[in-house]
């Protein structure tokens, strides 16, 4: 069992970090949403990820590869251990829906704000409820505030696609502008696809 890693990050994107362990040695570690801009922050730089260990694939077809999940804090962890404890929560699914950091999904979670989690990617309204089912009650310690008025949480195609350009490298604040500001434009309909094309002509000058 490797529970934990240190490394000089070589690379963040798509989901994963590079770990440069010496000796020739790179590890591609797999990180949640929500860590990928504090991730990329910190290039070059020597970081401790703490880890999970797990196999994937399908042995009945005899091909199952060891990955590693990492993260910055033990408490992060700790809480997505718990997260995947819910049915139909894998590893891979539980990586793409937490776009938010785990305090502010426990606190969701503790306040059985459906609306707040069908926010998440891939966390449908039954999902949501059976997480609420499933785990109130047990992450209370790891509940932080809840969100601001004035700052709250896009929706639904507007959340994919943010969580998408955090993965690709945006941070989030600027971001979140940007997808507000298509919003605006495009209506509340458009595709993650549509939106993330927007952003980045948006950047690009264009409209």
């Amino acid at each position: 069992m490797i529970a934990r890693i240190t490394g000089r990050l070589e690379q963040v994107g798509s989901g994963a970090a590079l770990l440069d362990g010496g000796g020739g040695l790179s590890y591609e570690v797999l990180v949640p949403a929500f860590d990928v801009e504090r991730l990329s922050r910190r290039l070059g730089q020597e970081v401790l990820l703490h880890t999970v260990h797990f196999v994937e694939g399908n042995p009945s077809h005899g091909v199952q590869t060891p990955r590693l999940v990492g993260f910055l804090t033990e408490t992060d962890r700790e809480f997505f251990r718990i997260f995947t404890t819910v049915k139909g929560i894998g590893v891979r699914k539980a990586l793409r829906a937490l776009v938010r950091p785990v305090g502010e999904v426990a606190a969701a979670i503790q306040a059985k704000d459906t609306k707040f989690l069908v926010a998440l990617p891939e966390i449908g309204r039954r999902t949501a409820e059976l997480i609420i089912a499933e785990l109130h009650g047990k992450v209370e310690k790891f509940a932080g505030p809840a969100l601001p008025a004035a700052a709250p949480a896009l929706l639904g195609p507007a959340a994919e696609a943010l969580a998408v350009l955090v993965q690709l490298g945006e941070r989030r604040a600027e971001a979140s502008v940007l997808v507000e500001r298509v919003l605006a434009v495009v209506g509340d309909s458009a595709t993650p696809e549509a939106i993330i094309q927007h952003v980045y002509r948006l950047k690009a000058g264009g409209v």
